[in-house]
């Protein structure tokens, strides 16, 4: 017999739900046929089959979450080998991290080992209670009776929890190693944009004043290794630019925008965030940003404190646009504001280097047209 294991599907992801079988027990297949379709983190994802063959057994149904290397079906035959990984996936061998940084080591995203006893794991079943994921409060995290009671109050009183999966579940976890990895200082700022026309599009003046405090102050086009502490100054703005869906948040990348005019971004993304919708983006579109941009104020917001995500180590967020009554030459005028806040982890860089940098954006939004 012989195993398809679960590829790795690129950027470290460390698991796949099920989403739909294309085949069943006893089906003879052939190689680069559609085995399933998986959800990761990032995207919808087809596994092609390896080789030729007939299907023996499945291992799991839609919904459930398969980790990287375990097994998701087994093919019949006389082999034996009950450790090969059978193929790989093909889309994987197109994303390289050879050039990243990676701060620290990324909390465990496998689940909590099952550390109960005989008599608290019935009581579990007897009160339909799911101990997957959960560290009890017990010693080295055993669950004990009192957890079990807990949990099953609970659900009694509010319902049960919903578990987070794929797109916000990957999205929890990067928060919280971001949290314990980055030192953030926040800047906040105000720029004046009674300049623009009418019919100015936002997302790129910003895209193009990112671009160009980028190329005065390099120091936050960066990636940072936490545990080396150490640098890599970037050549290439490869811009990260958060789209907030249903599913979560994603954060396609525009590559190389300082070498890029404004139509080409424009242009590049609008498909990015059409694959985004339609969960069709490849893994390699989501890695790699060297800083990143939030354009929270199309929704609401004014000034806010944006998250780093390692081994980036800067965030531009932007507020929604407001009318506010300005000084001009010893007379008051309304003029339309645009507030900034600027997270950035002071590991890597200084105070300084995020004002200058902040100053670049403030003057290039600050423009009559950047055409």
């Amino acid at each position: 017999m012989k195993y398809f294991k679960l590829p790795d599907l690129g950027e470290g992801l460390p698991e796949a739900e099920i989403v739909e079988w294309k085949i069943k027990e006893g089906d003879q297949v052939a190689t680069d046929q559609i085995l399933a379709t998986v959800e990761t983190a990032k995207a919808i994802i087809e596994l092609p089959s390896p080789q030729d063959g007939v299907i023996a057994h499945l291992f799991g149904q839609a919904g459930d979450t398969i980790h990287t290397g375990e097994p998701l079906l087994e093919f019949g035959g006389e082999d034996d080998d009950s450790g090969t990984v059978v193929g790989e996936l093909k889309q994987a061998s197109d994303c390289t991290t050879s050039d990243h940084f990676f701060i620290g080591a990324a909390p465990s995203t496998q689940a909590y080992q099952q550390n109960m006893t005989s008599a608290v794991r019935s009581l579990a079943q007897r009160l339909n209670v799911e101990t997957s994921d959960i560290q009890g409060s017990g010693q080295a995290g055993q669950l004990t009776v009192d957890d079990i009671e807990r949990l099953a109050k609970a659900d009694r009183t509010h319902g049960k929890a919903e578990p987070l999966r794929g797109v916000r579940k990957q999205m929890a976890r990067n928060m919280a190693l971001a949290h314990a990895s980055v030192v953030p200082v926040t800047l906040n700022e105000d720029v004046d944009i009674h300049l623009w026309g009418p019919d100015e599009d936002i997302t790129m003046r910003l895209i193009s004043a990112i671009a160009a405090g980028c190329k005065a102050e390099p120091a936050l086009n960066t990636w940072f290794d936490g545990q080396q502490l150490a640098r890599r100054m970037l050549d290439q703005i490869n811009l990260g630019v958060a789209v907030d869906t249903e599913q979560g948040l994603f954060v396609p990348v525009l590559r190389d925008i300082g070498n890029r005019s404004l139509q080409d971004i424009r242009k590049g993304l609008n498909l990015l965030r059409e694959d985004v919708i339609n969960r069709t983006i490849p893994p390699s579109e989501l890695q790699g940003a060297s800083i990143t941009l939030s354009n929270f104020g199309t929704i609401a917001g004014r000034y806010a404190n944006p998250i780093v995500m390692p081994p980036s180590v800067a965030i531009l967020g932007a507020g929604v646009i407001r009318d506010q009554v300005v000084p001009v030459a010893n007379k008051v005028v309304i003029h339309r504001i645009m507030p900034l806040s600027l997270t950035f982890d002071h590991r890597a860089a200084t105070g300084g280097e995020a004002a200058r940098f902040m100053r670049a954006i403030i003057n290039d939004l600050a423009k009559e047209s950047i055409s």
